[in-house]
């Protein structure tokens, strides 16, 4: 009778991947899709120094979409400031606070420019790379319309998107703590 036991090594093998397996089931992978850790955005803000996504790393962010041009969008900003407004001071239940990234699909600064001013988007954090709709921020997150958002919690990951009027209220309120 010919018995089968395992070799140290075959049990070490068995073992790794079962690590590896579970270390994949719990962290999120990189991607677009609610759950997923949000791609890294490093782009040229309007003083034409570098924003970086990670850098709000502890707040829950809305990654905004949007250009000067886009007609929903010019009417969709003034929502998104009131959002700003109402949650950037809110106490959040495991997040350190509230902003915004606004990611402009513009081809002019100028333009770009104007229109944070105009519509008062009073939030830092503002970056573009002067690509239209050859951005390479928007082709990384799928982006085929504007405005397009993302909401991502405290660790990066994405737990909501494509919010408009009423709904980015909603979705935004569900992280407030309650006392």
């Amino acid at each position: 009778m010919l018995s089968i036991r395992p070799s140290l090594f075959s049990v070490a093998l068995i073992g790794a991947l079962l690590v590896s397996l579970n270390a994949d089931a719990q962290d999120p992978r990189i991607g677009t899709s609610v759950g997923d850790l949000a791609p890294e955005l490093v782009l040229n803000g309007l003083d034409g120094e570098q924003v970086k996504l990670s850098d709000l790393r502890g707040q829950l962010v809305l990654i905004d979409f949007w250009a000067s041009w886009c007609g929903p969008c010019r009417r969709e900003n003034p929502n998104v400031v009131n959002a700003y407004k109402k949650y950037r001071k809110a106490k959040f239940k495991s997040a350190d606070g509230f902003t915004i990234a606004s990611v402009s699909l513009d081809r002019k600064q100028e333009s770009w420019a104007r229109a944070v001013k105009q519509d008062q988007l009073d939030w830092d954090w503002h970056g573009c790379d002067l690509g239209g709709w050859n951005s390479e921020a928007a082709a990384m997150y799928g982006v085929s319309s504007i405005p397009m958002s993302f909401l991502v919690d405290e660790k990066g990951v994405i737990v909501a998107k494509n919010l408009r009027g009423m709904e980015l209220h909603i979705q935004i309120d569900q992280h407030v703590a309650r006392l």
